[in-house]
């Protein structure tokens, strides 16, 4: 992240670390970051040049980069992990997006942190038949639940029916008020 600051490309933290930020549970996995999607080859190349192995797989929507293996604190380790995402929910980042972030010291590291509510579009966005834990997405909104805009988020995901399926959950587990 520091190299994205030094380079002057546009980033924020998203994902889990951000809603963790926000007051949600704290992940156990990978960091993820967001940048537009006009300056995916500018951000592989910073990260790159500062020793991170970058590394594109299938998914068209992100870039992971690979921190030092040395880093790893236990032998069977996996070195640390950051997705670098220029979609979410199938929807380019663009960098009015980024500019919705505020700074946040995160782990002594100043940082701009997208709000809750797009996270949350983007993680209910991905909902499908092959994917659909709501148990996860629970834990999420009981936490940042006053963060979040309903109304958006029940506007932007209008169209997935297991989205409409989580939201009238949670309306009817009391976790939010009618919508």
């Amino acid at each position: 992240m520091s190299a994205l600051k030094a380079d002057g490309v546009a980033f924020a933290l998203g994902g889990g670390y951000a809603l963790w930020v926000a007051g949600g549970p704290e992940p156990s996995h990978d960091v993820d970051i967001v940048v537009a999607e006009s300056d995916i080859e500018m951000a592989a190349n910073s990260l790159a040049a500062a020793g991170l192995r970058v590394e594109r797989p299938p998914e068209d929507w992100l870039f992971k980069a690979y921190c030092d293996p040395d880093s790893a604190t236990e032998p069977d380790e996996e070195p640390a992990l950051v997705d670098v995402l220029h979609r979410l929910g199938g929807v380019p980042v663009v960098h009015s997006l980024l500019d919705t972030a505020r700074e946040y010291e995160v782990l002594g590291v100043r940082i701009p942190v997208l709000p809750p509510t797009p996270i949350m579009i983007a993680k209910l966005r991905s909902l499908s038949e092959h994917y659909c834990d709501f148990a996860a997405l629970l834990l999420v909104v009981r936490a940042v639940r006053e963060q979040l805009d309903w109304t958006e988020i029940r506007k932007a995901t209008q169209d997935n029916p297991f989205a409409e399926a989580f939201l009238l959950l949670i309306e009817r587990l009391g976790i939010i008020g009618p919508l």
